[in-house]
Protein backbone atom coordinates (compact mmCIF):
# COMPACT_ATOMS: atom_id res chain seq x y z
CA UNK A 1 0.00 0.00 0.00
CA UNK A 2 1.45 3.30 -1.09
CA UNK A 3 2.23 5.70 1.70
CA UNK A 4 1.62 9.44 1.45
CA UNK A 5 5.39 9.97 1.54
CA UNK A 6 5.95 7.67 -1.48
CA UNK A 7 3.30 9.50 -3.50
CA UNK A 8 5.12 12.78 -2.94
CA UNK A 9 8.35 11.50 -4.52
CA UNK A 10 8.79 12.88 -8.04
CA UNK A 11 8.40 10.12 -10.66
CA UNK A 12 6.96 7.62 -8.19
CA UNK A 13 3.83 6.94 -10.23
CA UNK A 14 5.86 6.14 -13.38
CA UNK A 15 8.15 3.81 -11.46
CA UNK A 16 5.17 2.05 -9.89
CA UNK A 17 3.63 1.60 -13.34
CA UNK A 18 6.84 0.09 -14.74
CA UNK A 19 7.09 -2.27 -11.79
CA UNK A 20 3.61 -3.55 -12.52
CA UNK A 21 4.57 -4.23 -16.15
CA UNK A 22 7.72 -6.07 -15.04
CA UNK A 23 5.74 -8.23 -12.61
CA UNK A 24 3.32 -9.17 -15.39
CA UNK A 25 5.67 -9.76 -18.31
CA UNK A 26 9.17 -9.92 -16.86
CA UNK A 27 11.17 -12.70 -15.22
CA UNK A 28 10.94 -13.04 -11.48
CA UNK A 29 14.57 -13.63 -10.60
CA UNK A 30 13.65 -14.29 -7.00
CA UNK A 31 12.87 -17.84 -8.12
CA UNK A 32 16.56 -18.22 -9.04
CA UNK A 33 17.74 -17.32 -5.55
CA UNK A 34 20.60 -19.55 -4.43
CA UNK A 35 21.13 -21.15 -7.85
CA UNK A 36 24.18 -19.00 -8.67
CA UNK A 37 26.35 -21.21 -6.46
CA UNK A 38 25.62 -24.34 -8.53
CA UNK A 39 26.31 -22.41 -11.76
CA UNK A 40 29.68 -21.22 -10.45
CA UNK A 41 30.56 -24.72 -9.25
CA UNK A 42 29.71 -26.15 -12.67
CA UNK A 43 32.04 -23.74 -14.46
CA UNK A 44 34.74 -23.37 -11.78
CA UNK A 45 34.75 -26.48 -9.59
CA UNK A 46 37.25 -26.77 -6.76
CA UNK A 47 37.56 -30.53 -7.38
CA UNK A 48 36.96 -32.87 -10.31
CA UNK A 49 36.67 -36.66 -10.30
CA UNK A 50 38.31 -37.93 -13.48
CA UNK A 51 38.42 -41.44 -14.92
CA UNK A 52 41.44 -42.58 -16.94
CA UNK A 53 39.96 -43.57 -20.31
CA UNK A 54 43.24 -44.28 -22.12
CA UNK A 55 47.03 -44.18 -21.78
CA UNK A 56 48.72 -43.12 -25.02
CA UNK A 57 52.48 -43.59 -25.42
CA UNK A 58 54.07 -40.55 -27.09
CA UNK A 59 57.81 -41.29 -26.66
CA UNK A 60 59.91 -43.65 -24.54
CA UNK A 61 59.60 -41.26 -21.58
CA UNK A 62 56.27 -39.53 -22.27
CA UNK A 63 52.66 -40.71 -22.17
CA UNK A 64 49.29 -38.99 -22.38
CA UNK A 65 46.50 -39.74 -19.93
CA UNK A 66 43.06 -39.22 -21.46
CA UNK A 67 40.71 -38.22 -18.67
CA UNK A 68 36.91 -38.17 -18.77
CA UNK A 69 34.46 -37.01 -16.14
CA UNK A 70 33.67 -39.78 -13.65
CA UNK A 71 30.20 -38.22 -13.47
CA UNK A 72 28.59 -35.14 -14.97
CA UNK A 73 30.66 -33.14 -17.43
CA UNK A 74 34.01 -31.39 -17.74
CA UNK A 75 34.12 -27.61 -17.22
CA UNK A 76 35.33 -25.47 -20.15
CA UNK A 77 38.90 -24.17 -20.30
CA UNK A 78 41.13 -21.90 -22.35
CA UNK A 79 43.78 -23.49 -24.57
CA UNK A 80 47.00 -23.22 -22.56
CA UNK A 81 45.49 -23.77 -19.11
CA UNK A 82 46.29 -26.64 -16.74
CA UNK A 83 44.75 -28.83 -14.06
CA UNK A 84 46.46 -29.81 -10.82
CA UNK A 85 46.29 -33.59 -10.33
CA UNK A 86 45.97 -34.52 -6.66
CA UNK A 87 47.34 -37.89 -5.60
CA UNK A 88 48.20 -39.84 -2.46
CA UNK A 89 51.41 -41.84 -2.71
CA UNK A 90 52.71 -43.87 0.24
CA UNK A 91 50.67 -41.76 2.62
CA UNK A 92 51.82 -38.42 1.14
CA UNK A 93 49.09 -36.20 -0.34
CA UNK A 94 50.50 -33.98 -3.05
CA UNK A 95 49.68 -32.55 -6.45
CA UNK A 96 51.29 -31.62 -9.74
CA UNK A 97 50.01 -29.19 -12.40
CA UNK A 98 49.81 -30.56 -15.94
CA UNK A 99 48.88 -28.53 -18.99
CA UNK A 100 45.89 -29.78 -20.96
CA UNK A 101 47.19 -30.80 -24.39
CA UNK A 102 43.78 -31.48 -25.97
CA UNK A 103 41.91 -28.50 -27.50
CA UNK A 104 39.02 -26.78 -25.67
CA UNK A 105 36.64 -27.53 -28.52
CA UNK A 106 37.01 -31.23 -27.58
CA UNK A 107 34.62 -31.34 -24.61
CA UNK A 108 34.53 -35.11 -24.03
CA UNK A 109 37.93 -35.41 -22.34
CA UNK A 110 41.09 -33.71 -21.09
CA UNK A 111 44.46 -34.99 -22.34
CA UNK A 112 47.40 -34.41 -20.02
CA UNK A 113 50.84 -35.32 -21.31
CA UNK A 114 53.40 -36.44 -18.72
CA UNK A 115 57.16 -36.72 -19.09
CA UNK A 116 59.02 -39.02 -16.72
CA UNK A 117 61.23 -36.99 -14.37
CA UNK A 118 64.43 -38.53 -12.99
CA UNK A 119 63.55 -39.70 -9.46
CA UNK A 120 60.15 -38.14 -10.04
CA UNK A 121 57.74 -38.76 -7.18
CA UNK A 122 54.47 -38.11 -9.03
CA UNK A 123 55.42 -38.65 -12.68
CA UNK A 124 56.62 -42.21 -11.99
CA UNK A 125 53.41 -42.97 -10.11
CA UNK A 126 51.19 -41.68 -12.93
CA UNK A 127 53.18 -43.42 -15.67
CA UNK A 128 53.81 -46.75 -13.92
CA UNK A 129 50.96 -47.37 -11.48
CA UNK A 130 47.87 -45.55 -12.75
CA UNK A 131 45.73 -47.79 -14.99
CA UNK A 132 42.85 -47.31 -17.40
CA UNK A 133 39.68 -47.12 -15.34
CA UNK A 134 41.34 -45.55 -12.27
CA UNK A 135 39.78 -42.44 -10.73
CA UNK A 136 41.95 -39.37 -10.21
CA UNK A 137 41.12 -36.11 -8.48
CA UNK A 138 42.09 -32.68 -9.76
CA UNK A 139 41.37 -29.00 -9.45
CA UNK A 140 39.37 -27.25 -12.13
CA UNK A 141 41.24 -25.67 -15.07
CA UNK A 142 43.46 -22.74 -14.08
CA UNK A 143 46.29 -20.53 -15.31
CA UNK A 144 46.85 -17.31 -17.24
CA UNK A 145 48.89 -18.68 -20.17
CA UNK A 146 46.38 -18.40 -22.99
CA UNK A 147 45.64 -16.35 -26.08
CA UNK A 148 43.73 -13.08 -25.69
CA UNK A 149 42.39 -11.81 -29.05
CA UNK A 150 42.15 -8.25 -27.74
CA UNK A 151 45.88 -7.80 -27.08
CA UNK A 152 47.90 -10.58 -28.71
CA UNK A 153 47.14 -9.98 -32.38
CA UNK A 154 46.89 -12.70 -35.01
CA UNK A 155 50.60 -13.41 -35.64
CA UNK A 156 51.97 -15.71 -32.92
CA UNK A 157 55.37 -17.33 -32.34
CA UNK A 158 55.55 -20.24 -29.89
CA UNK A 159 58.94 -21.09 -28.35
CA UNK A 160 58.78 -24.48 -26.63
CA UNK A 161 61.32 -26.60 -24.81
CA UNK A 162 60.85 -30.29 -23.93
CA UNK A 163 57.46 -30.98 -22.35
CA UNK A 164 56.74 -27.25 -22.58
CA UNK A 165 55.12 -28.05 -25.92
CA UNK A 166 51.99 -29.40 -24.18
CA UNK A 167 50.02 -26.13 -23.74
CA UNK A 168 50.97 -25.15 -27.29
CA UNK A 169 49.45 -28.38 -28.61
CA UNK A 170 46.10 -27.34 -27.16
CA UNK A 171 46.40 -23.92 -28.83
CA UNK A 172 47.56 -25.34 -32.17
CA UNK A 173 44.87 -28.03 -32.25
CA UNK A 174 42.18 -25.46 -31.48
CA UNK A 175 43.33 -23.16 -34.29
CA UNK A 176 43.59 -25.96 -36.86
CA UNK A 177 40.43 -27.81 -35.76
CA UNK A 178 38.32 -24.67 -35.89
CA UNK A 179 40.10 -22.99 -38.82
CA UNK A 180 40.66 -19.84 -36.74
CA UNK A 181 42.13 -16.71 -38.27
CA UNK A 182 45.53 -16.86 -36.56
CA UNK A 183 49.04 -17.50 -37.81
CA UNK A 184 51.30 -19.68 -35.64
CA UNK A 185 54.99 -20.53 -35.96
CA UNK A 186 56.28 -23.12 -33.47
CA UNK A 187 59.99 -23.37 -32.69
CA UNK A 188 60.44 -26.51 -30.58
CA UNK A 189 63.74 -27.22 -28.85
CA UNK A 190 64.72 -30.76 -27.81
CA UNK A 191 67.96 -32.53 -27.06
CA UNK A 192 67.28 -35.25 -29.64
CA UNK A 193 64.61 -36.00 -32.26
CA UNK A 194 63.49 -39.01 -30.21
CA UNK A 195 62.48 -36.70 -27.35
CA UNK A 196 60.21 -34.52 -29.51
CA UNK A 197 56.63 -35.01 -28.33
CA UNK A 198 53.86 -34.91 -30.96
CA UNK A 199 56.52 -34.59 -33.69
CA UNK A 200 54.68 -36.55 -36.39
CA UNK A 201 51.36 -34.83 -35.70
CA UNK A 202 53.05 -31.41 -35.85
CA UNK A 203 54.63 -32.26 -39.21
CA UNK A 204 51.24 -33.33 -40.56
CA UNK A 205 49.50 -30.19 -39.28
CA UNK A 206 52.20 -27.97 -40.81
CA UNK A 207 51.76 -29.73 -44.15
CA UNK A 208 47.96 -29.42 -44.04
CA UNK A 209 47.48 -25.84 -42.78
CA UNK A 210 49.05 -22.77 -44.37
CA UNK A 211 48.69 -20.73 -41.17
CA UNK A 212 50.83 -23.13 -39.09
CA UNK A 213 54.61 -23.58 -39.40
CA UNK A 214 56.81 -25.93 -37.38
CA UNK A 215 60.57 -26.10 -36.79
CA UNK A 216 62.26 -28.68 -34.59
CA UNK A 217 65.60 -27.49 -33.15
CA UNK A 218 67.96 -30.15 -31.76
CA UNK A 219 70.57 -29.10 -29.20
CA UNK A 220 72.57 -32.37 -29.04
CA UNK A 221 72.44 -33.77 -32.59
CA UNK A 222 74.24 -36.83 -33.89
CA UNK A 223 76.85 -36.17 -36.58
CA UNK A 224 74.59 -36.93 -39.56
CA UNK A 225 71.52 -34.98 -38.38
CA UNK A 226 70.38 -32.61 -41.16
CA UNK A 227 67.75 -30.47 -39.38
CA UNK A 228 68.07 -27.28 -37.35
CA UNK A 229 70.54 -27.50 -34.46
CA UNK A 230 71.75 -25.42 -31.55
CA UNK A 231 69.75 -23.21 -29.23
CA UNK A 232 66.74 -21.01 -29.95
CA UNK A 233 68.71 -17.76 -30.03
CA UNK A 234 68.08 -14.41 -31.72
CA UNK A 235 69.75 -15.40 -34.99
CA UNK A 236 67.80 -18.64 -35.33
CA UNK A 237 64.50 -16.97 -34.44
CA UNK A 238 64.99 -14.22 -36.99
CA UNK A 239 66.07 -16.69 -39.67
CA UNK A 240 62.83 -18.65 -39.29
CA UNK A 241 60.21 -15.93 -38.80
CA UNK A 242 61.72 -13.14 -40.91
CA UNK A 243 60.71 -10.24 -38.66
CA UNK A 244 59.49 -9.73 -35.10
CA UNK A 245 57.27 -6.81 -36.12
CA UNK A 246 53.67 -7.27 -35.00
CA UNK A 247 54.29 -10.71 -33.51
CA UNK A 248 53.50 -11.94 -30.00
CA UNK A 249 55.85 -14.51 -28.47
CA UNK A 250 54.73 -17.28 -26.11
CA UNK A 251 57.42 -19.22 -24.22
CA UNK A 252 57.05 -22.48 -22.30
CA UNK A 253 59.80 -24.82 -21.15
CA UNK A 254 62.33 -25.39 -18.36
CA UNK A 255 63.42 -22.42 -16.26
CA UNK A 256 66.80 -22.30 -18.00
CA UNK A 257 65.03 -21.64 -21.28
CA UNK A 258 63.49 -18.41 -20.00
CA UNK A 259 66.82 -17.13 -18.70
CA UNK A 260 68.33 -17.66 -22.16
CA UNK A 261 65.48 -16.94 -24.58
CA UNK A 262 63.97 -13.75 -23.15
CA UNK A 263 67.27 -11.78 -23.45
CA UNK A 264 67.56 -13.08 -27.02
CA UNK A 265 64.11 -11.67 -27.81
CA UNK A 266 65.12 -8.35 -26.23
CA UNK A 267 68.11 -8.25 -28.60
CA UNK A 268 65.60 -8.35 -31.46
CA UNK A 269 63.69 -5.43 -29.99
CA UNK A 270 60.64 -7.39 -28.79
CA UNK A 271 58.91 -5.32 -26.07
CA UNK A 272 57.84 -6.92 -22.78
CA UNK A 273 54.16 -6.60 -23.67
CA UNK A 274 54.75 -8.92 -26.64
CA UNK A 275 56.31 -11.70 -24.52
CA UNK A 276 54.11 -14.19 -22.68
CA UNK A 277 55.66 -16.89 -20.53
CA UNK A 278 54.28 -19.86 -18.65
CA UNK A 279 55.54 -20.55 -15.13
CA UNK A 280 56.45 -24.17 -15.89
CA UNK A 281 57.57 -25.26 -12.43
CA UNK A 282 60.45 -24.06 -10.29
CA UNK A 283 64.22 -24.60 -10.64
CA UNK A 284 65.12 -28.18 -9.75
CA UNK A 285 68.20 -27.07 -7.85
CA UNK A 286 67.18 -23.88 -6.10
CA UNK A 287 70.59 -23.53 -4.42
CA UNK A 288 72.10 -22.78 -7.85
CA UNK A 289 70.14 -19.53 -7.96
CA UNK A 290 72.67 -16.64 -7.95
CA UNK A 291 70.85 -15.04 -5.00
CA UNK A 292 70.97 -18.18 -2.81
CA UNK A 293 72.81 -17.40 0.46
CA UNK A 294 76.18 -19.11 0.17
CA UNK A 295 76.42 -19.72 3.91
CA UNK A 296 73.38 -22.05 3.78
CA UNK A 297 74.03 -25.61 2.63
CA UNK A 298 71.38 -27.12 0.40
CA UNK A 299 71.51 -30.21 2.63
CA UNK A 300 70.63 -28.29 5.80
CA UNK A 301 67.52 -29.40 7.68
CA UNK A 302 65.53 -26.86 9.70
CA UNK A 303 62.56 -27.06 12.07
CA UNK A 304 59.24 -25.55 11.09
CA UNK A 305 56.80 -24.83 13.92
CA UNK A 306 53.12 -24.62 12.94
CA UNK A 307 50.43 -22.53 14.61
CA UNK A 308 49.03 -25.63 16.34
CA UNK A 309 52.39 -26.29 17.99
CA UNK A 310 53.38 -29.17 15.68
CA UNK A 311 57.00 -29.18 14.53
CA UNK A 312 58.18 -30.72 11.25
CA UNK A 313 61.59 -31.02 9.54
CA UNK A 314 62.23 -29.12 6.31
CA UNK A 315 65.20 -29.40 3.96
CA UNK A 316 66.72 -26.22 2.55
CA UNK A 317 66.59 -27.55 -1.03
CA UNK A 318 62.91 -28.50 -0.80
CA UNK A 319 59.95 -26.14 -0.78
CA UNK A 320 58.01 -25.49 2.38
CA UNK A 321 54.94 -26.96 0.68
CA UNK A 322 56.74 -30.25 0.00
CA UNK A 323 57.94 -30.40 3.63
CA UNK A 324 54.37 -30.01 4.88
CA UNK A 325 53.04 -32.61 2.46
CA UNK A 326 55.68 -35.12 3.55
CA UNK A 327 54.51 -34.54 7.13
CA UNK A 328 50.91 -35.33 6.14
CA UNK A 329 49.71 -31.73 6.20
CA UNK A 330 47.35 -30.98 3.31
CA UNK A 331 47.70 -27.43 1.97
CA UNK A 332 45.47 -26.11 -0.82
CA UNK A 333 47.56 -25.53 -3.95
CA UNK A 334 47.24 -25.39 -7.71
CA UNK A 335 50.14 -24.07 -9.80
CA UNK A 336 53.15 -25.09 -7.64
CA UNK A 337 55.06 -22.33 -9.45
CA UNK A 338 54.55 -19.38 -7.11
CA UNK A 339 51.73 -17.81 -9.12
CA UNK A 340 48.24 -18.74 -7.91
CA UNK A 341 48.82 -17.92 -4.17
CA UNK A 342 46.48 -20.70 -2.93
CA UNK A 343 49.30 -22.25 -0.88
CA UNK A 344 50.28 -19.05 0.90
CA UNK A 345 51.15 -19.18 4.61
CA UNK A 346 52.06 -16.44 7.06
CA UNK A 347 55.72 -16.34 8.07
CA UNK A 348 55.79 -15.49 11.78
CA UNK A 349 59.49 -16.07 12.52
CA UNK A 350 62.58 -17.09 10.59
CA UNK A 351 63.91 -16.61 7.08
CA UNK A 352 63.01 -18.19 3.78
CA UNK A 353 64.44 -17.96 0.27
CA UNK A 354 61.69 -17.08 -2.20
CA UNK A 355 62.21 -18.25 -5.78
CA UNK A 356 62.62 -15.27 -8.12
CA UNK A 357 59.82 -16.53 -10.36
CA UNK A 358 57.23 -16.36 -7.56
CA UNK A 359 54.59 -13.70 -8.18
CA UNK A 360 54.01 -12.51 -4.63
CA UNK A 361 51.41 -9.77 -4.27
CA UNK A 362 52.65 -6.56 -2.68
CA UNK A 363 49.89 -6.79 -0.06
CA UNK A 364 50.93 -10.38 0.81
CA UNK A 365 54.55 -9.31 1.16
CA UNK A 366 53.61 -6.42 3.44
CA UNK A 367 51.44 -8.73 5.56
CA UNK A 368 54.17 -11.35 5.88
CA UNK A 369 52.67 -14.04 3.63
CA UNK A 370 54.79 -16.29 1.40
CA UNK A 371 53.93 -18.81 -1.32
CA UNK A 372 54.89 -22.08 0.35
CA UNK A 373 55.45 -23.84 -3.01
CA UNK A 374 58.20 -21.34 -3.86
CA UNK A 375 59.56 -20.71 -0.34
CA UNK A 376 62.67 -22.56 0.88
CA UNK A 377 63.70 -22.52 4.57
CA UNK A 378 67.12 -21.06 5.34
CA UNK A 379 66.58 -21.01 9.12
CA UNK A 380 64.21 -22.48 11.68
CA UNK A 381 60.70 -21.15 10.98
CA UNK A 382 57.38 -20.46 12.63
CA UNK A 383 54.40 -20.25 10.29
CA UNK A 384 50.65 -19.85 10.47
CA UNK A 385 48.47 -21.82 8.07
Amino acid sequence: MKTEMQKRIEGHSQIAYELEICRKYGIDYRAQKGKWASAVERLHPKRLQLRVAAKIKETDTVSTLRLVAASGHLPPFQAGQYINLLVEIDGVCTGRPYSISSPPNQIAYYDITIRRVDNGFVSSYLLDQVKVGDILQSTGPAGQFYYNPLIHGKDLVFLAGGSGVTPFMSMIREVTDRMLDRKIHLLYGCRSPQEAIFHQELLELAAAYANFSYDLVISDPVSDYEGLTGLIDADLILSRIGSVEGKTFFICGPQEMYAFTIPELKKLGVPDRRIRRELFGLPRQIHNDPAWPKEVSSQSVFTVKLSNGQEIPARADESLLMAMERAGIVVENCCRSGECSLCRVKLVKGQIFQASTAKLRKSDHQAGFVHSCAAYPISDLEIRL
